[in-house]
């Protein structure tokens, strides 16, 4: 079996040594390696298991909810990972709406603008400004 300093452990996953430390002091990774010398050692499982961490990051999932999920049984807690796994589906379906309201205002408070003759004031800065509709235009 191949050993690695937390170093080598970082950078076959693909992060930084402080990234280990702090999934470390989380509880995600075993903060215990095994010793050679003075230093602790790591194994392909330790890599694994952050590379695990990083796609389910990268999934959306928090910290919190990678924990939940490294609880999980690949061969018995399939229901429970397919919840996890709806729940952040309309999560994001969620925060896709969020934005595209978000873009909608945008796109009338640029329209706006575009259509508002000076000396009138900015639609955009006086909605931010004053947390009302834009000045109708005319």
């Amino acid at each position: 079996m191949s050993t690695l300093t937390i170093g080598a452990l970082a950078k076959s996953a693909e992060v930084g040594v402080e990234t280990v430390r702090y999934y470390q002091r989380r509880g995600l990774l075993a903060a215990n390696g095994a010793h050679r010398g003075a230093f602790r050692v790591y194994g392909m499982d330790e890599v694994a298991r952050l590379r695990f961490i990083r796609r389910a990051q990268a999934l959306g999932f928090s910290l919190d909810e990678v924990a939940e999920l490294l609880a999980l049984d690949e061969e018995t807690d399939r229901e429970r990972a397919r919840a996890f796994a709806q729940a952040k589906i309309a999560d994001v379906e969620s925060r896709i709406r969020q934005l595209e309201e978000m873009r909608s205002a945008l796109q009338g408070l640029v329209s706006c603008c575009e259509h508002t003759e000076a000396p009138a004031p900015c639609p955009i800065l006086h909605t931010l400004a004053n947390a009302a509709e834009p000045p109708a235009r005319e």
